[in-house]
């Protein structure tokens, strides 16, 4: 942040700390770009940025990662982000990606977008997302079958597809393999 403030042509106007927080204060003061980490406490970062969008659509979103992955890089693009960055760039990367998307230009590293470009599609089902964002949560196969409306079988054989679809050893794995390619 100190970087960005150092800058005579960038006025930081706020620094909140919880994703809940973003929207409001955007509204508030109405940025012209805002810069979100994805991994914020509560509401995520990539949900935050969804968010901003549908109501602040004037506002851009340079994302920021600690560990980014393509997943990521889809799903941030998916909210209508227009720069995705790892949190490690240089003070000088991360001023030139605020200035880029306050332009309505993207920022991107040239590596996450190559790696997004190369990751496989998503294989599973609407429903199958479902069940493994339950699982998620650490829902049982009992709880997802209340939740979803299912049968306690037909949440496992939805389990024992997902598994078989990602390569899975089991549902946490899934989960993990999942998060990892941004498919939840």
């Amino acid at each position: 942040m100190a970087s960005l403030e150092a800058e005579r042509d960038i006025e930081v106007v706020a620094d909140v700390a919880l994703a809940e927080d973003i929207v409001p204060t955007a509204l508030y003061l109405q940025p012209d770009a805002a810069v979100i980490s994805v991994d914020l406490p509560g509401v995520d970062g990539l949900t935050a940025a969804a968010q901003l969008h549908e109501k602040a659509p004037g506002c851009r979103v340079l994302m920021l990662s600690g560990q980014p992955n393509p997943g990521q890089v889809k799903r941030a693009f998916a909210a209508r982000v227009l720069g995705f960055l790892s949190i490690e760039v240089a003070p000088e990367q991360l001023v030139d990606g605020v200035r880029r998307v306050a332009a309505g230009r993207r920022a991107v590293d040239a590596d996450l977008a190559v790696a997004a470009l190369e990751a496989a599609t998503n294989p599973l089902t609407p429903r199958e997302l479902d069940v493994l964002r339950a699982c998620a949560q650490g829902a049982r196969s009992k709880e997802i079958a209340e939740r979803l409306f299912l049968s306690v079988g037909t949440v496992r054989n939805h389990l024992s597809r997902i598994m078989c679809k990602t390569g899975a050893r089991n549902r946490a794995d899934a989960v993990r393999s999942a998060l990892d390619a941004g498919w939840l």
